[in-house]
């Protein structure tokens, strides 16, 4: 669910992102890591939950 993932406040900023910005969601979905294999967001995504958030250099960072 978003709010457990990110909270109410931060759920709430996503959601009004969102309705605010024109485009397709499920088209940028499907072009976000284009230039990353499985196994690199994957090593990305348990340096990120291991290290947590706060901590990771901008360089260690799963890109948006």
């Amino acid at each position: 669910m978003l709010i457990d993932a990110l909270g109410n406040v931060n759920a709430e900023k996503f959601i009004s992102l969102i309705i605010k910005e024109p485009f397709d969601y499920t088209e940028w979905q499907s072009t976000l890591w284009n230039d990353q294999s499985v196994n690199q967001l994957s090593e990305s995504a348990m340096r990120y939950r291991k290290a947590g958030k706060d901590e990771i250099a901008d360089d260690d960072k799963i890109r948006i």
